[in-house]
């Protein structure tokens, strides 16, 4: 699997990544945070602030993805890298299939 990025427009292209890569840690943080809450280990407080956190995250994010026109950049990213762990993960729990398929 070959990570795409548009030769053409390599600023695009590695700024697209680079969203991607962030939104994919916002994904894990906003998981995580979930993950606490039900826990219960973060009090009324916490969950709050961390609300607020990741909501500005969110924002700030989608308002560099607008400025910058790079809405079709960061998905492609991400349908890429999506692909990338799939094949991995496959590769790892059936690596006798992966390498039948792939060989």
């Amino acid at each position: 699997m070959v990570l795409k990025i548009d030769e053409k427009n390599l600023k695009q292209g590695v700024l697209g990544l680079v969203l991607a890569l962030v939104e994919i840690i916002r994904d894990a943080l906003r998981h995580q945070a979930i993950r606490r809450m039900e826990g219960g280990s973060l009090t009324e407080e916490e969950v709050e602030r961390l609300g607020c956190a990741l909501m500005e995250l969110d924002e700030a994010i989608q308002q560099i993805i607008n400025e910058q026109g790079l809405g079709e950049a960061v998905q492609s990213a991400r349908n890429s890298l999506n692909r990338l762990a799939d094949d991995l993960l496959q590769g790892m729990v059936a690596p006798h299939q992966y390498r039948e398929v792939k060989g």
